[in-house]
Order: structure tokens, then sequence, then C-alpha cells
């Protein structure tokens, strides 16, 4: 029995259409990462409830914002009442009033001598996230004309974040962060 073998050629390696892929996708790559830029924000956790201390009686002067869900509330100190922002008809949270609110309290924050910089903003568990990191980029900064040139200029950059007390009670202290006791 004769068995019959064929020289069969070695085929050649295409590789043009992978080239051509990667002279695409190089170029596309490295557009999206200089695109995509990485955003860290320092976040200040307030401190946990210290049980040996005894509770203060005077209100803590601290400057609250409190994200109702549908309203903002600002309180300074913690507790009493400076200001709430309703939402707009269109069911949105109104940050345009909630920046100049802000700016209107650290113009007279400062007027008393009072440097301030940090602030609490107390959430309820149903915020969602995206009107929770709105409202932190409202709360850091605000656009400003300087020199006919628009800058970011400092409101409360030190955020701290809590849990917002039940609607209609006050917060004497700050509630600590999720996960945490009292």
């Amino acid at each position: 029995m004769r068995i019959k073998r064929r020289f069969k050629e070695d085929a050649d390696l295409d590789i043009t259409s992978f080239m051509n892929l990667m002279i695409i996708l190089v170029p596309v790559l490295l557009m999206s990462m200089v695109l995509a830029r990485t955003t860290v924000l320092d976040l200040k956790l307030p401190d946990m409830a210290d049980s040996s201390t005894p509770p203060t009686e005077e209100p803590p002067q601290q400057l609250e914002l409190i994200i109702r869900a549908d309203k903002f509330e600002v309180n300074y100190p913690a507790g009493i009442k400076l200001k709430w922002i309703e939402k707009t008809p269109a069911g949105e949270y109104d940050y345009t009033m909630l920046a100049s609110v802000l700016q209107e309290t650290k113009r007279l924050l400062e007027d008393k001598g009072i440097q301030k910089k940090d602030i609490y903003i107390l959430s309820e568990k149903e915020t969602d996230y995206q009107t929770l990191v709105s409202t932190m980029d409202t709360v850091r900064s605000f656009k400003a004309v300087v020199a006919a040139s628009v800058v970011d200029a400092e409101l409360f950059p030190e955020i701290a974040l809590g849990d917002a007390p039940p609607p209609g009670e006050s917060t004497g202290l700050v509630a600590p962060a999720a996960g945490g006791s009292q």
C-alpha cells in the first residue's frame, strides 16, 4: 500500500488585518488616556462619638448641609436653620441657589471673623450618588471672574459626610457615618 504524501507549502501568516487594527487602536487608547482622569476627593469623616466627654450645652459651631428628598437645608450652627432651598419646579435640586447661599454664608462668617473651611454634608439613605457628588462639587468651590478669566473660588473644601437626622429633628451632634456606633 502506497501512501501519497503531498508536500504542503507552509502558508504565510497574514497579519495585515491585525496591523490595521493596531493602527486604529493605539491612537484611540492614547487619546482616551488623556481624557480619562482620576479625581480624588479628600473627605474628613466625623469623629466617633467619645463617651468619656460630657455633651456640651452649646450647639457645635459647624456648618451643616442636609440633603432631603425635596430640599437642601443649610444650618449654622448645627441644628439651627439658616436657609432651606426647595427643589425647582422641574424636580431638580437647585445647585445655583445652593452656591449663592453658601457664598453669602461664607461672606457673613468672614464678616464675623470666622474663617470656616469645613462643612458637614448629611444625606438621607435614599440620596443617590450623583446628587451627593454634585452637592460636594457645589460646596467645594464656585466659578468667579477674576481679571477677565473664570477661576474656581474656594467655598468649603473640607467636607465631612454623615447621616441626616430624621425630618423634623435637629442635629445636636453629627451622626457618625454609616457603620459607626453611637
